[in-house]
């Protein structure tokens, strides 16, 4: 699932691609029963409401709120777009594949969400009520913003003061867009082991942790997101950050960490992968 650097370098493509054009036409292969009387593109009847009011707006830019792309149009509303497993958006691809939602644009070029598994989420909201919609208001800050620093990402971990360090990292409420990829990642870097309780973590290594994640999410970005998986950027084009994965899907390989001999492992916690290194990575418990 593409996590906040993928979702930042789709929204930084649209900006360069979009901006400032009108939308003239939409079409969908979305369709299914299981979203009757839902919100959302794949309820048919929801899809000729959400044509009617997009067509002929104007796009005025694009931005991320946590793993969510908001594209705010002329008309006062924005147009909500979540991911998920496989979506990302191309523009002025012809036949790309998975195309499931198409934006016809007045350059006569076009925006296509690709979604391979057909899970992700588009819907429209009024921008006003954008923070204290369903989709929105639940999430908690967002870690690159520079008023996030480190006695708030402190305090968000600490309100799950029992939870194991890798959940925690993960959980939408507490902190915005770091998913199974990042975590690794950042703990990796931390030094700290994915099943370490919060309230038993030092201090040195939650600041080690703050430092990391802020350091990794921006390296993310840099290398244009990660593409192990389906994700690609607006060029249709893989980012690299998979390139210089130090945790993530490393198991059975020699750390990397200068000076360490461990050799990373793999485990599940709560249903979802963690990798780590088991000599570096200390268990606070």
């Amino acid at each position: 699932m593409p996590e906040l650097p993928e979702v930042q370098t789709t929204v930084n493509g649209l900006n360069r691609t979009i901006k400032d054009k009108k939308i003239v036409d939409i079409s969908t292969t979305y369709n299914s029963p299981f979203y009757k009387n839902k919100e959302e593109i794949k309820n048919p009847k929801y899809f000729k409401i959400f044509r009617k009011k997009v067509t002929g707006q104007k796009i005025l830019r694009a931005e991320r709120r946590a793993k969510n792309i908001l594209i705010h149009l002329s008309g006062g509303e924005t147009i909500l777009i979540h991911m998920k497993m496989t979506g990302h958006f191309v523009y002025d691809k012809l036949n790309y594949p998975f195309s499931r939602l198409d934006f016809t644009l007045d350059n006569k070029k076009h925006l296509v969400l690709s979604d391979m598994r057909k899970f992700a989420k588009v819907t429209l909201v009024k921008t006003v009520d954008l923070e204290k919609s369903l989709h929105l208001k639940h999430l908690g800050p967002e870690p690159l913003d520079p008023s996030f620093q480190l006695k708030d990402f402190s305090l968000q971990l600490k309100k799950r003061p029992g939870g194991k360090i890798k959940q925690v990292l993960m959980d939408q409420s507490l902190i915005s867009g770091i998913g199974n990829i990042y975590s690794d990642e950042i703990l990796w870097r931390a030094g700290v082991h994915p099943l370490s309780h919060i309230n038993r973590i030092p201090e040195k290594h939650l600041r080690a942790m703050f430092k990391a994640t802020k350091e990794t999410l921006k390296k993310g970005i840099n290398f244009g997101g990660d593409s192990m998986s389906d994700y690609r950027n607006i060029k249709g084009r893989r980012g690299k950050f998979q390139d210089h994965h130090r945790a993530y899907q490393k198991h059975r390989t020699k750390c990397s960490k200068k000076g360490c001999s461990g050799v990373l492992e793999k485990m599940r916690i709560g249903g979802r992968s963690a990798h780590f290194c088991p000599v570096h990575q200390k268990l606070f418990k």
